[in-house]
């Protein structure tokens, strides 16, 4: 029995992906760029939003500037209009919520910027005590870098033995893969199933509850 589970965000815990394509659209559109369809944001997704920004630019347009300048424009609007159509998964609060009655520890280790995961984390899931709730930060690398685990792994005093780490896309079973602890791909995300087979994972789970299996197994 696992006594942490750490979740990625983004198409993990919230189906994001609307709002996201929502505000780099915007920041793309006032600098006068190309726009991109919603579904093109589950490929931009997942390295934090300086590489979103930089996947959503004309390939000739992909310089330091031009990221910074959409970032700043983003920003902005992204925090007043990240929960306008972003919503959990069915089925992901209650998961929470059955974790929490265990007395197993829950944390969130994400790509997305720390302001933002904060805000979100704290508006949808209000009765859930999180161990840790850490997005990117400046001082520490980004996933598939293994520190934010390790970070979290310390705070809740466990071994590695005892972590389950639960993620949607490659850079989450990467993560696993380089924090050497029990990692479990859920297939309602924003990649497809083939991307985390391809990491030989833990697991797979096709519906939520799946998880409650894989932390209890």
């Amino acid at each position: 029995m696992k006594k942490l589970v750490i979740f990625d965000l983004d198409g993990t815990l919230l189906n994001t992906i609307a709002d996201l394509a929502a505000a780099t659209n915007y920041a793309l559109g006032e600098c006068g760029y190309p726009l991109h369809e919603v579904e093109a944001y589950r490929y931009f997704v997942g390295n934090g939003i300086n590489k979103l920004f930089e996947r959503a630019l004309p390939e000739t347009e992909r310089n330091e500037a031009n990221i910074l300048k959409i970032r700043s424009l983003f920003v902005p609007y992204y925090n007043e209009h990240n929960a306008d159509l972003s919503r959990p998964y069915p089925g992901i609060p209650q998961v929470l919520e059955s974790l929490q009655q265990q007395g197993i520890q829950v944390a969130v280790a994400s790509n997305k910027y720390q302001e933002a995961t904060v805000k979100l984390i704290r508006q949808y899931f209000p009765e859930i005590r999180f161990t840790a709730i850490f997005g990117q930060r400046e001082e520490v690398p980004a996933k598939p870098a293994p520190d934010v685990i390790f970070e979290i792994i310390e705070m809740a005093k466990v071994n590695k033995e005892e972590v389950l780490y639960v993620g949607d896309s490659c850079v989450d079973m990467q993560t696993g893969i380089n924090a050497g602890v029990d990692t479990l791909g859920v297939s309602w995300g924003f990649r497809p199933r083939t991307e985390l087979e391809a990491y030989h994972p833990t697991g797979i789970a096709d519906r939520t509850e799946e998880i409650l299996s894989f932390v209890n197994g």
